[in-house]
Formats: C-alpha cells, structure tokens, sequence
C-alpha cells in the first residue's frame, strides 16, 4: 500500500526537517507552500519532497485540498509542519494500512507541547484528529481556519500520538491569536454571523474557564494557566473582530434598488 504525505508550509525552516525526516519512509512527500521567503522549499526539495508553490492563500482547508489532489499514494497521511511521527506510530500506521478492514480514515492522538511543556490537559490530551485515510474517501473542509476532514466511510483509531510542537514561546501563540482570530471572524461574517461586545466578554470568559477549570488546565502548571489567558484573548478577539467586521459591511452595503 503506497503512503503519500501532504503538507503545507510557509516559511517552516525552523520546523519542517524534523517532520519531512520523520517520514522519509513514506513513498511519497507533497509539500505546497504559499509563498516562503525562508529556506522552506530549499530545505523541502533537499530532503525529497515534491514541492508545489501556489500564489495565493485561499485558507487552511481548501489548501489542504490541493495538497491532497497532487497526492497518487492509495494512502495519505496529513501533517502539519511542526508536527512528527515517532517510530512506534510509523509502526502502527503501517500495520493499519495493511490491515484488511474496513475503516476508511483513522484518528490519531496528538501529544503538543506549549512553550516547552507537553500539555496533559487544558483540553490538548488525547486531541483526537483524522489525519490517515484512503485517497478518494476523504477531503478537506472549506474552513479558512480549523479545517476539518470529512470521512465517506468508517473511521477507526490509532493510540501511538503524533508529536506537536503547538507552540515555541508566546511571541508566536501572540501573532497566531491575531492570525486566527482574523480568519475566524471572516469566515463567520461569511456564514451570515454576527456578534456584539458582550458576546465578546461573555466568550472570552468561557473559554478561560472552560480551559482552566473544567479541562483542567491548572494541572499544567504555569503553562496551563498562560493557555487559559490565550484562549480567552483568542476567543474574545474572534468575536470583537466580528462585531467589527459586521459594522463595517453594514456601512458599505447599498440598499436594495438603491445605486
């Protein structure tokens, strides 16, 4: 069964050796990157890769899909750039492949670490997220950000984790909270959604406690606690940009048989 592993990189030189030489094993490596002025693609191609370099962002889901649609394994395996396989889950997967079953997709869990601490709670442990499925019996949702895969068919699981390094310090988790709260608002704003200030507040507050508290995130420490203050500031910022967003289409929009 021939193993093709896609993924999508921008600027990664930091990363992506770690995980392209976790699967140096895989018949095949699709790597497309959205504009990279760093070593990425040097770095991609150095180690075998197929790279493909597309112009545009169209978001996290549908450029998984085109990573996908240049994939010829039977299998494929999704990574992201800062995550890795160990020996024993390449082990697991192999014999999965091989198996004569019936699933269609497998779910694996994903072991991330914040700011050099692997987080046992906080709602990142066991992270259950598809990522090795039959080529032609899943795709991609269209999410600009939080893509999903969609399964035709069963789906099973696998208990070796994959490695994530989520975040390296807080300067990156700050300028990933501005970038998703972005991404997430306007892909709200396109599915007709709208919010206020106090919804804001009231989903800023939530997510520190739902974090904190009923996930457990005062067992992970310090850290535990940073993630709580970040996933507050993250849902909060969604929901303000929102607002925001939402006024500022209001006020270009032209009444109907208006010019």
């Amino acid at each position: 069964m021939a193993l093709s592993v896609i993924v999508i990189t921008r600027d990664s030189a930091a990363v992506i050796a770690r995980c392209l030489e976790s699967v140096s094993w895989a018949d095949e490596i699709v790597v497309v990157d959205s504009g990279s002025t760093d070593r990425t693609l040097e770095m991609c191609r150095e180690r075998g890769a197929k790279v493909h370099s597309t112009p545009d962002w169209p978001g996290f889901g549908p450029q998984k899909n085109r990573a996908l649609d240049l994939a010829t394994g039977s299998w494929v395996l999704s990574l992201d750039s800062d995550e890795w396989i160990t020996p024993e889950l390449r082990a697991e997967i192999e014999r999965a492949m091989a198996a004569p079953g019936e699933a269609s997709a497998f779910m694996i869990p994903r072991r991330s670490s914040f700011c050099g601490r692997v987080m046992r709670h906080s709602g990142w442990w066991p992270d259950y997220v598809v990522r090795l499925f039959r080529r032609g019996s899943a795709r991609f949702s269209d999410g600009l950000v939080h893509e999903r895969v969609i399964v035709n068919g069963t789906t099973g699981k696998l208990t070796a984790p994959i490695q994530h390094e989520a975040v390296r310090d807080l300067h990156q988790m700050v300028d990933k909270t501005n970038h998703y709260s972005t991404a997430s608002a306007a892909m709200r704003l396109r599915e007709g959604r709208r919010a206020s200030l106090t919804a804001a507040i009231l989903h800023g507050a939530w997510a520190f406690v739902r974090t904190y508290v009923f996930r457990l995130g005062f067992l992970d420490g310090r850290e535990g606690f940073l993630l709580a203050v970040i996933n507050a500031e993250n849902s909060y910022y969604r929901y303000a940009k929102l607002m925001l967003l939402a006024k500022k289409s209001g006020e270009h929009s032209t009444p109907e048989g208006k010019p």
